[in-house]
């Protein structure tokens, strides 16, 4: 609820809003800083070089969403995300274990459609966005990673420590769902331009 403070031009926020504002603004300085760190541009140039040379032909224009008007990678990161968080909810009800690793393969299989499509769009931003596109990728790497971990645990019956692994991967989905995020939303990156 907001009330106006008399005399003032500032509205007052009923809440923690202090708390949320400072998490915020250190977590907006740690991109800001992210965008200015130079130290891996040489990488990122051989890296962005190296998939633009890949003899893709028109399936470069389908990986990037060209038909849809969009980028297709959003699309299709719906894939592990969904399942993993669906994962999740259906692993606290009784007798869903085999559901949850169900889903946990699933997402698992879904990541790389997902991931081709990123890089082929990665492929083509400017040093801001390739740099915060390339802390996104570390992100997904260690979610694929936690993700992996829990397949494996669940499949050999260590469901608890199947479940531990799967909430860091959610955790980790979190920090690259919120990279992504910023890249595509703060950093003003759209759709490609049709051809």
């Amino acid at each position: 609820m907001n009330s106006h403070v008399p005399g003032t031009s500032k509205t007052k926020t009923a809440g923690p809003v202090p708390a949320l504002d400072a998490v915020s603004a250190c977590w907006l300085k740690s991109l800001d800083r992210i965008e200015r760190t130079t130290v891996a541009d040489p990488a990122i140039r051989v890296m962005q070089r190296g998939i633009r040379a890949l003899p893709l032909g028109g399936m470069r224009d389908l990986l990037r969403g060209r038909p849809l008007g969009h980028p297709l990678h959003p699309v299709l990161v719906q894939v592990p995300i969904g399942c993993w968080l669906s994962a999740a909810v259906v692993e606290v009800l009784p007798g869903a274990q085999h559901a949850a690793t169900t889903l946990t393969g699933v997402g698992l299989v879904g990541v790389a459609p997902a991931a081709i499509a990123g890089w082929a769009d990665w492929a083509d931003l400017p040093p801001e966005q390739a740099r915060v596109g390339l802390a996104h990728v570390a992100s997904n790497a260690a979610a694929v990673t936690c993700y992996a971990l829990s397949l494996t645990a669940r499949l050999r019956g260590r469901t608890a420590k199947g479940r531990l692994w799967s909430l860091a991967g959610l955790a980790a989905v979190a920090v690259t769902g919120a990279l992504g995020g910023h890249v595509a939303y703060r950093q003003a990156v759209g759709a490609h331009p049709a051809s």
